[in-house]
């Protein structure tokens, strides 16, 4: 069995070692370097790192489509199966045609609700009590390809975004091998998707992590669960920037503004939202490392009766 990956972050990684151990990978491609934090020292992808690792030849073209190198590179190789996992490429028709078997992806949602960058996250953010991998074989479209297999898991209610990955990128390992081995053997009937249900998950941005108060507990809650560990919530606390890592809901009928700081005590910040409060548990200011409120205050002090911007 020839195997072609093509993935690029952490969530990646287990589903590319498990491949390596159980069939022949060729050849990995990857997102380019770039720079990466603040340093803007040039940065190799996890995937890339693995592939090194394991003496396995990577190629990082910046755009698959049209690239003919890239594409005579596949060919040769003559995959039985392309995998994909958080790739970061859409793949032209070209490239899907050549494995014999087909391009399979997993993607972190349960299609066709989430398709795009961010599914985990914006499940969280949205509220869901349920999230999960799907594998399907890939088409020209956006996550739009036929099912293969599910899994799904509960979201429970303080799960964060760097939890829910962590489960469900070793699990979508365990997924794409029972997949691959039940195309291979003719097991599975492909599934249509509901095209009028999907749901987009676009990528995340530093905006969307500002903290609007007027919005309800729960609501802020889920943003703050969803962009933990990155690119975390944030309030504007006295010309300051306060990260948010950890809150918890309060349902509460205090008739405080939207934003209100209640109360500080070891517990955390209680602060006003458009429908009940907010705890606030841990924290980070610039320069600082994440806190619990109790560790901070010990040191600090948060103002009481002025408001979060």
């Amino acid at each position: 069995m020839n195997i072609i990956f093509m993935g690029t972050p952490d969530f990646a990684v287990p589903s590319l070692e498990k491949l390596i151990k159980k069939y022949n990978v060729r050849a990995v491609f990857t997102q380019p370097d770039r720079p990466k934090d603040r340093g803007k020292k040039i940065g190799t992808s996890p995937v890339k790192n693995t592939a090194i690792k394991y003496n396995i030849p990577v190629y990082q073209p910046d755009k698959m489509r049209n690239h003919i190198e890239s594409i005579e590179i596949i060919k040769e190789l003559n995959p039985d199966f392309i995998i994909v996992v958080a790739f970061g490429q859409i793949l032209p028709k070209e490239i899907l045609d050549i494995p014999k078997y087909g391009c399979i992806n997993l993607h972190a949602s349960l299609l066709p609700k989430y398709r795009g960058a961010a599914p985990i996250n914006w499940a969280i953010i949205n509220g869901e009590n349920k999230g999960g991998n799907t594998t399907m074989l890939m088409d020209v479209g956006l996550d739009t390809g036929d099912m293969l297999l599910k899994s799904e898991f509960h979201i429970k209610n303080d799960m964060t975004a760097g939890e829910l990955h962590d489960i469900l990128m070793e699990d979508g390992a365990n997924l794409l091998l029972e997949t691959i081995e039940k195309v291979k053997d003719n097991e599975l009937i492909p599934e249509k998707q509901d095209h009028s249900k999907n749901t987009y998950a676009p990528m995340l941005t530093k905006e969307l992590a500002k903290i609007n108060w007027n919005k309800s507990n729960r609501e802020i809650n889920n943003l703050i669960r969803g962009l933990n560990p990155w690119p975390v919530a944030f309030t504007d606390y006295l010309n300051n920037s306060m990260k948010i890592y950890e809150a918890e809901i309060i349902d509460s009928n205090k008739n405080y503004e939207p934003g209100f700081i209640i109360s500080v005590t070891k517990k955390g910040i209680e602060v006003a939202a458009g429908e009940g409060s907010l705890l606030i548990k841990r924290i980070q200011f610039p320069g600082g490392k994440p806190l619990s409120v109790d560790e901070y205050i010990r040191g600090h002090k948060i103002e009481e009766n002025i408001f979060f911007k």
